[in-house]
């Protein structure tokens, strides 16, 4: 899909190391990723983790002049995937705008999905390390048997 192949491209290095004092509209194009570490430094909401009003993308397009709608919404994508801000929501009872300020309750719904993500991600990391620890055990059981075949054969070898 291009959408997200343009979004998970690497921007040019002056664009990812650029300070976000106001400079949004720079003409290169932007990675999702650089675009976020801009936001965190430019806005507090970004910056603190804090649940995101509903509409922030409205928010960000008329704050910020030149804001590439795509890389936006990958970048919020991060962000609003993440752990942080996911355990943030878990326990959330207010959102707040760009600058912090607070604005309207999260509801229910809304921590319960945050919390279900949670738990998903947990199950799957428990997998993975189940898995990990299955084929490193194999692994090993493999170079014993190795090891022990070595051991025979040098035992019995003519010479």
């Amino acid at each position: 899909m291009p959408d997200s192949a343009a979004a998970d491209t690497p921007a040019a290095p002056a664009a990812a190391g650029a300070p976000a004092q106001g400079d949004a509209a720079a003409p290169a194009p932007q990675s999702a990723r650089a675009l976020l570490k801009q936001l965190q430094q430019q806005f507090p909401a970004f910056r603190d983790c804090l649940p995101l009003a509903i509409g922030i993308d409205k928010q960000l397009l008329s704050r910020v002049p030149g804001l590439d709608r795509k890389t936006m919404r990958a970048a919020l994508g991060i962000h609003t995937g993440s752990m942080r801000y996911l355990r943030s929501m878990e326990k959330a009872t207010v959102r707040y705008d760009l600058d912090g300020v607070a604005g309207a309750e999260v509801t229910d719904t809304h921590r319960l999905h945050a919390k279900e993500q949670l738990q998903l991600r947990f199950k799957k990391e428990a997998e993975r390390k189940k898995l990990e620890k299955a084929a490193a055990a194999e692994a090993e059981a493999a170079r014993l048997r190795q090891e022990k075949l070595q051991q025979l054969a040098s035992k019995f070898s003519r010479g």
